[in-house]
C-alpha cells in the first residue's frame, strides 16, 4: 500500500476496525474510507454495489461482522448466520467485480473445530466438528475464507484471510448479556465493586482455558499483512499463550480491585475446553504481538471507564 492507496475499512466504528484506523493513520496513510451502518449498509446488495462503483476503493480491510459472546451467538443463531454471510458476500463480490487491489477478510479462531488438537494450526480447519454455540458464525467465517480462495483460484484474486484469537481493547462491547468474556467480567467486577457486592459469579467451572490478544496488536499485524503475504492459506494471529477463566477473572479482579471473593456457576456452559492459536505462521515471519495481557487489561479498564456512562444497561 502506498501511503495514498485508497483503503476501505469496513467496520471501522467497531473495536477492530477502529484499532486499523488508529494503526493505518499512525503510520501516515492518508486516503481512507469509512462509512457507519447509516451511510452503508453491508447487509444489503445493492448499497454494497453502488458504494465500490462510486468510491472504488483499491484496498479493503473486511472488519465489519455481527459480534457476541457464548449468550448472543446461541440465542441469535439466524441472525449470527445471515448478517454475517451477506455483509462478506456483498463485499467480496463487489470488490472482485471493481478489481481490488487487495482484500484482507477477518474471521475468527471459532472456525476450528470445538475438540481439535491444541494448538489450533491453520490446517484444522474442517477436520471436525463445531462448537455448537457458535456454529452459525464459525459456518460464516468459514464460507468466508472459502471464498476467498474460490476468488483467488478462479479469477487471480488476491484476497487473504486473519483468523485473530479471542480479542480484547480499546472501544470493546461492555453489553452485560451480549458482550465476550473479558469485557463482560470487567464490567462485571466493576459494577459489583461499585454496589459493595460480595460475590461475582462467573459462567461455567473457570477451566476453559482462552488466549486474548490486544487489538492494537491485531490491527498491527493486519496492517502487516496487507503490506506483506499474498499466500492463498489464510493466517492465524494470536498472542502465544493461554489462561484459564478462573485465572482471568483473578486478573481482572485485581485491576479493577474488587475485594470480594469469585464463584461459578456450573449449569452455565464452559464452550469451547481450549483455543489456543498456533501463530508460528505469522511470527516465523517477523510480526509479534507487543502488549502484555495485564498491560491490556488496564488499558481497556481506563477505556471502560471513560465511557461508563455511555455504555447501554
Amino acid at each position: 500500500m502506498k501511503k495514498n492507496s485508497k483503503i476501505f475499512v469496513a467496520g471501522h466504528n467497531g473495536m477492530v476496525g477502529s484499532a486499523i484506523l488508529r494503526n493505518l493513520f499512525s503510520k501516515g496513510f492518508t486516503n481512507i474510507i469509512t462509512k457507519n451502518s447509516k451511510e452503508l449498509d453491508l447487509i444489503n446488495q445493492q448499497s454494497v454495489a453502488t458504494f465500490f462503483e462510486l468510491e472504488k476503493p483499491e484496498f479493503v480491510f473486511l472488519a465489519a461482522a455481527k459480534v457476541g459472546g457464548i449468550h448472543a451467538n446461541n440465542v441469535y443463531r439466524a441472525d449470527f448466520l445471515y448478517q454475517n454471510l451477506m455483509i462478506q458476500n456483498n463485499v467480496i463480490h463487489q470488490a472482485y467485480l471493481h478489481k481490488v487491489e487487495k482484500l484482507l477478510f477477518l474471521g475468527s479462531s471459532c472456525i476450528y473445530p470445538k475438540l481439535a488438537p491444541q494448538p489450533l494450526k491453520e490446517e484444522y480447519l474442517l477436520t471436525g466438528l463445531l462448537e455448537e454455540t457458535n456454529e452459525p458464525y464459525a459456518i460464516a467465517k468459514i464460507s468466508g475464507i472459502k471464498m476467498c480462495e474460490a476468488y483467488r483460484d478462479q479469477y487471480g484474486c488476491n484476497f487473504i484471510s486473519a483468523m485473530p484469537t479471542n480479542l480484547y481493547g480499546l472501544n470493546d462491547n461492555y453489553h452485560p448479556e451480549n458482550s465476550h468474556v473479558l469485557p463482560a467480567l470487567i464490567r462485571r467486577f466493576h459494577e459489583a465493586k461499585l454496589n459493595s457486592k460480595e460475590e461475582v459469579v462467573i459462567w461455567g467451572d473457570g477451566t476453559p482455558l482462552r488466549e486474548f490478544l490486544y487489538s492494537d496488536d491485531l490491527a498491527d499485524a493486519l496492517v502487516y499483512l496487507m503490506e506483506n503475504y499474498n499466500e492463498k492459506m489464510f493466517v492465524n494471529i494470536g498472542y502465544g499463550t493461554d489462561l484459564s477463566i478462573g485465572e482471568l477473572a483473578e486478573l481482572i479482579c485485581k485491576t479493577v480491585e474488587f475485594t470480594g471473593k469469585i464463584s461459578y456457576d456450573r449449569t452455565k456452559p464452559n464452550g469451547t475446553p481450549r483455543k489456543l492459536m498456533d501463530s508460528s505462521r505469522l511470527f516465523n515471519t517477523g510480526w509479534n504481538p507487543k502488549t502484555t495481557l495485564e498491560e491490556g487489561i488496564k488499558l481497556a479498564y481506563q477505556d471502560f471507564l471513560s465511557k461508563e456512562n455511555q455504555i447501554g444497561r
